[in-house]
């Protein structure tokens, strides 16, 4: 078989269900590869609390846990910036694409992760993040906490596909309110463990957890069906 024919075999229609204004690099990365791609949105985010000025002086760190956060807080923020977190390399990126170089990435991209890195008199935190985000972080760093953001639930009729990519666990939960039996493919370990809890079958979890690492998890989910 040629090469060209062995990507055929191996493409698939993937269904991308991130919110509108963020899929785009996904589908484009998903098409060079081959695969037919579809974008359908599951959540859309609203931000909260009017975009009112926030001020961010008075903090020795600020946590943002998602890319989301990261541009709504640089919007928002007002004063010298404190020390920066990012839970997770794309919203690192997020961050830089800004002019911000995060203070600390942790080597795990979850809410514990940060907290096993974090250091261990940290002074003052703010956690700025999505309006129903976990607690963990506020209450183990008696942190401050903003919400910047909520994150909607859609329900569109999903398109035939043989795999939908899940880059969030709200994403997870909408997909599982449609009452839909397709296998999906996970940003990671939060993501997948709601997934799993609501009824979403997980074929492949994303090894990073950003743009890269859902690429390869997709063709991951695509090499094992061959």
């Amino acid at each position: 078989m040629a090469f060209g024919d062995a990507l055929r075999a191996l493409a698939m229609k993937v269904v991308v269900t991130r919110a509108r204004d963020q899929a785009g690099p996904l589908v484009e990365r998903l098409e060079a590869l081959g695969h037919e791609v579809v974008s359908c949105p599951l959540i859309e985010i609203e931000p909260v609390d009017g975009g009112d000025p926030l001020d961010v002086g008075a903090y020795d760190w600020v946590v943002v846990t998602s890319p989301n956060g990261a541009e709504l807080l640089l919007e928002r923020a007002r004063g010298p910036l404190p020390r920066v977190a990012a839970i997770g390399p794309g919203t690192a990126d997020a961050l830089r694409r800004r002019g911000v170089e995060p203070d600390l990435v942790p080597a795990v991209s979850t809410q514990e992760g940060l907290l096993a890195d974090f250091p261990p008199t940290p002074g003052r935190v703010l956690v700025a993040a999505a309006e129903d985000a976990r607690r963990l972080l506020v209450d183990e760093l008696a942190a401050d906490f903003v919400s910047l953001y909520r994150t909607r639930l859609l329900a569109p009729a999903l398109p035939d596909g043989d795999l939908v990519v899940l880059a969030s666990s709200s994403a997870a939960r909408a997909l599982a309110a449609l009452g839909v039996d397709v296998p999906a493919v996970s940003i990671g370990p939060q993501t997948t463990r709601t997934a799993e809890a609501v009824g979403v079958r997980i074929v492949a979890e994303a090894k990073t957890h950003d743009l890269d690492g859902l690429v390869a998890a997709v063709e991951e989910a695509c090499s094992s069906r061959s």
